[in-house]
C-alpha cells in the first residue's frame, strides 16, 4: 500500500507531462476515426451538439475562449457560426492538427498550446464567452484554480457555457457493471489504457492521470470565483457513443443499454461573471 501511494503521488506531481504524452499519442488515431469524422467536418459538418448550441445561442461576432479544445473541431465550428474563437490545449500535436484543419477550412480560429492553468502567461484579454465541453475537467486536479482561470478571461457580464459527462458515469467500471470509483475527489487516478474512446481497437497504449470531480466541487468552485450560476441541467443520454454497451435511443442520443434511463450521463451549466464588483 505504501509504495502504491508513493507511486500515485509521484505520478500526480508529473501529471501534465504524462497527460500531454497521452493526448499526443491519441491524435493520429482520433484524426482517422469515424468518431471525429474529419472528412465530414472538412466538408462543412459541425462538431457541436444541440445541448451546447442551445446554451450558446446567437454567437455572431462574439469572442469565445474554448478551453481544452483537442484538435479544434468545436473551435472551428464556433467560428462557422460567426464567432471569433480561440482554442487552448495541452497537446502540441493536437494544436498542430488544429492549425492545419483551420487552414484547410479557411477558418480564422486561433490556437494556443499550453496547460490552461498557465494561460495567463500566453493570453491577456477577456472574452464574451468561455466554452468547455465533454471530458475536460477530469484532467485537472484543482477546480478552484480552473474556475479562477475562467473568471479571469471572462468580460464583466460574460458567460461560461460548460457541458460535461456526469460524475456518476465515472463511478462505474468500464462495463457499467459495478461501482468501482469514488464519486468524490479522493485523489489522482493513474491508469493505462489500450486503444482510445474514439477507436477502441486502435493499436495504441497510453498512461494517464485523472481526477473525479463531484457536482458540488464544480459549482462551489465557480461560486468562489465570483460567478453566478444561471442554469443547470442533467441529461439521461450522451450525444457521443463513447462508452461500452450503449444503445442509440434516438439519432445522436446514446444510453447504457442495461441501465436504460436510470442514470444521468451528461450535465450542462451556464454561469455569468458579474458586470460590477462590490
Amino acid at each position: 500500500m505504501g509504495s502504491q501511494t508513493v507511486y500515485k503521488l509521484e505520478k500526480a506531481s508529473n501529471y501534465q507531462a504524462i497527460n500531454k504524452a497521452s493526448w499526443n499519442n491519441r491524435v493520429n488515431a482520433h484524426l482517422n476515426s469515424d468518431f471525429y469524422d474529419l472528412d465530414g467536418f472538412l466538408n462543412g459538418k459541425s462538431s457541436l451538439n444541440q445541448i451546447e448550441t442551445d446554451l450558446l445561442g446567437d454567437i455572431k461576432e462574439k469572442s469565445i475562449l474554448h478551453l481544452q479544445c483537442h484538435f479544434g473541431q468545436d473551435t472551428i465550428s464556433l467560428c462557422r457560426l460567426g464567432a471569433q474563437a480561440t482554442g487552448v490545449d495541452l497537446s502540441d500535436k493536437a494544436i498542430e492538427a488544429a492549425k492545419r484543419i483551420a487552414a484547410d477550412t479557411n477558418s480564422k480560429a486561433t490556437f494556443i498550446c499550453c496547460d490552461i492553468y498557465d494561460l495567463p502567461k500566453y493570453l491577456n484579454h477577456q472574452f464574451d464567452i468561455v466554452f468547455t465541453s465533454y471530458g475536460t475537467i477530469g484532467w485537472l486536479p484543482d477546480l478552484n484554480k480552473w474556475a479562477t482561470i475562467i473568471a479571469r478571461f471572462l468580460k464583466p457580464g460574460g458567460k461560461l457555457v460548460f457541458v460535461e459527462f456526469h460524475p456518476v458515469v465515472w463511478m462505474f467500471d468500464d462495463n457499467f457493471e459495478k461501482v468501482a470509483y469514488n464519486y468524490f475527489n479522493s485523489g489522482a487516478i493513474v491508469e493505462t489504457e489500450q486503444g482510445t474512446y474514439a477507436d477502441k481497437n486502435a493499436e495504441i497504449e497510453q498512461e494517464y492521470v485523472m481526477w473525479n470531480h463531484s457536482l458540488s466541487e464544480v459549482i462551489s468552485g465557480l461560486i468562489l470565483a465570483g460567478l453566478e450560476i444561471k442554469s443547470f441541467e442533467e441529461f439521461d443520454y450522451s450525444p457521443y457513443n463513447c462508452f461500452n454497451h450503449t444503445v442509440e435511443i434516438a439519432p445522436g442520443k446514446f444510453r447504457i443499454k442495461h441501465l436504460e434511463n436510470k442514470i444521468p450521463l451528461v450535465y450542462s451549466l451556464v454561469a455569468t461573471k458579474k458586470s460590477t464588483t462590490k
